[in-house]
C-alpha cells in the first residue's frame, strides 16, 4: 500500500475505521469510551465512520490510551539515532576560540 497516495482526510478515515476494531475488541461501547476519555459520543461515532477529518491529536491520544495502544505513538515519530557526523563532531574539541572582526 502506498500510504503517500492517500489524502490526509483518507488517512484519518482509515484510522477511524481501524480504531473501531480496537474499541470493539476491548469490548467498549461508544458511550463507555466517551465516559473514559471525555470525548463526546458524536465525535467518536464520526471518527469511526470516517466522517470526521479533523480529530485533534489530544483526542487521538485519549482514544489510543483507552484501548491500550498509546505505546504505538512511538512508531509515529521514533527517536532519531545519533548520526555518525554528530558523534565525530562531538569528539573534536576546539584548540582555541577565534572571533570574527
Amino acid at each position: 500500500m502506498d500510504i503517500y497516495a492517500f489524502s490526509n482526510a483518507e488517512l484519518v478515515s482509515m484510522l477511524g475505521r481501524r480504531f473501531k476494531d480496537y474499541r470493539i475488541r476491548c469490548r467498549l461501547t461508544q458511550k463507555e469510551l466517551a465516559e473514559i476519555t471525555g470525548v463526546s459520543v458524536p465525535t467518536i461515532r464520526n471518527f469511526e465512520n470516517g466522517k470526521s477529518y479533523n480529530v485533534s491529536l489530544h483526542v487521538l491520544l485519549s482514544l489510543m490510551r483507552a484501548v491500550g495502544q498509546l505505546e504505538q505513538i512511538e512508531s509515529v515519530l521514533p527517536e532519531l539515532p545519533v548520526s555518525p557526523k554528530d558523534i565525530y563532531e562531538k569528539k573534536k574539541t576546539p584548540k582555541r576560540v577565534k572571533h570574527g572582526k
